[in-house]
């Protein structure tokens, strides 16, 4: 792989061939807040793990500067008892680059922390994941075994763990245990590795200067399945057979409007007096109040009429329409890592309670599908999805890609390329423009264009 640092003029390339392409162009502002990473990780069992419970002190907490135990970059290098995926990864940062840069070093680190105690549960793929780690798998007992033999006290006993003979089976339950499967200890370990991530920025924020906050999007490919995690406004979707898949969901202040207003709700401390949880159509003005306006609350999607009194000439707690939504009319995202310092302009109202950094994580089975030259995972900032839906992406892609050699590794990274620009536009007289003389973006642009064929030919 390769870089090349330039302006707005010159998008920067960074080739992965061929597992994927690159393309950054840096838009707003002189330097480009936008990070990504791309590696071939090996997660190993660690030393002395074992499914067997060990009753040992609580391991430390890994340090800032990760010594790479359990972590890999060359495939080559796996075993028997390792396993391999592999990462891609955008962050948009805003405020500065710091949260983007430290998120794009470390979070690969976090989910192999939290593969590493699982991962002799994922290489088992004869039975489901058991309930108590370390015990064996009950979930392909059948129902009913047993059952005419126990009595229900018997059963109740055996339940609540009292002593039974060795020679006893073990007793059957008289309540449901939900049946675990092993995609969801992998969207897990994602979940687990964003909360960590945000908590170490916060913690090393003491220590070091990280600017900002950054959204999210990664995806992971392990076992012949892509988990994609997002939180933020980027945004993944699959091509596949020229039709488009979505893969995430983008988390703005009115996508969260409920989630918001709940917590405002519950906890009116966190608005400082300054803002209110309702939602009105705009501003209320003082000389509204005792009339009747429109407005909803956590608990509604339609609208109703209440009587305006003082508190609601508070600022709204979610404002505006679109890319303008605001929550505390700050920050335009709802999700994310870092902001932990961000408050409300010339107050001491934390805006960071709001804020979460929980991803949502999809799943697409790889092996369910034939795909082409032509199939492709598209990761992309939103720089790239506020001028081009994702009909246009789909159009700008598929062309692209179907007057190319489908031999030719780097089309990818010339599709990629060809996308930026799209959304970059032309310099023209009015400003940067795209197709139909609308604006072009001037956000930061970042995006992978990942081809799935070559998932089917993993092992």
């Amino acid at each position: 792989m390769f870089w090349h640092s330039v302006k707005k003029s010159n998008p920067v390339c960074l080739v992965c061939a061929p597992l994927s392409s690159r393309v950054i162009n840096a838009g707003k502002s002189s330097l480009n807040e936008d990070q990504a990473c791309c590696e071939v990780v090996v997660v190993r069992k660690r030393p002395g793990d074992s499914t067997t419970p060990i009753k040992t002190p609580t391991a430390k907490r890994r340090s800032s500067l990760p010594n790479g135990e359990g972590l890999g970059l060359k495939e080559n290098s796996a075993d028997s008892e390792s396993l391999v995926f592999y990462y891609w990864a955008l962050f948009d940062g805003h405020a500065g680059s710091g949260a983007a840069v430290a998120a794009s070093k470390l979070l690969q680190h976090h989910i192999v922390e939290h593969l590493q105690s699982v991962i002799e549960v994922l290489r088992n793929h004869a039975v489901l994941p058991p309930t108590i780690f370390g015990e064996e798998s009950n979930h392909h007992m059948t129902p009913g075994i047993h059952r005419a033999t126990l009595t229900r006290a018997a059963s109740l006993r055996g339940a609540a763990g009292a002593p039974s003979s060795p020679c006893t089976p073990p007793p059957q339950r008289f309540f449901t245990e939900k049946k675990i499967q092993h995609d969801s200890l992998v969207m897990g370990a994602m979940e687990n590795a964003f909360k960590e991530m945000d908590a170490q920025i916060e913690r090393e924020k003491q220590v070091y200067n990280i600017t900002g906050g950054c959204t999210a999007l990664c995806v992971v490919y392990l076992l012949g399945k892509l988990y994609v995690g997002n939180a933020g406004d980027s945004r993944a979707i699959i091509i596949r057979d020229g039709k488009v898949i979505p893969m995430s969901t983008e988390f703005t202040p009115e996508s969260e409007r409920q989630r918001l207003q709940f917590l405002g709700f519950m906890q009116p401390h966190l608005l400082g007096g300054e803002f209110t949880h309702l939602e009105f159509p705009r501003r209320v003005q003082r000389k509204e109040v005792g009339k009747r306006m429109l407005y909803r609350d956590f608990t509604m999607n339609g609208w109703a009429y209440k009587t305006i009194e003082d508190e609601d000439l508070r600022f709204p707690l979610v404002y505006g329409e679109g890319k303008k939504a605001r929550v505390m009319a700050t920050i335009g995202v709802t999700r994310g890592l870092g902001d932990h310092d961000l408050k409300v302009h010339d107050s001491n109202i934390y805006i960071k309670p709001f804020l979460s950094c929980c991803p949502e994580v999809t799943v697409y089975n790889l092996n369910q599908y034939e795909h082409g030259a032509d199939d492709v995972l598209v990761m992309g900032t939103d720089g790239l999805w506020d001028v081009l839906s994702n009909k246009e992406v789909n159009e700008s892609v598929s062309t692209f890609l179907a007057n190319c050699d489908p031999d030719d590794l780097y089309r990818y990274t010339m599709a990629a390329q060809d996308l930026v620009m799209r959304a970059r536009g032309v310099l023209k007289d009015r400003g940067w423009r795209i197709t139909n003389e609308r604006l072009g973006s001037g956000d930061d642009i970042s995006c992978y264009i990942i081809p799935l064929m070559y998932g089917n030919r993993q092992p």
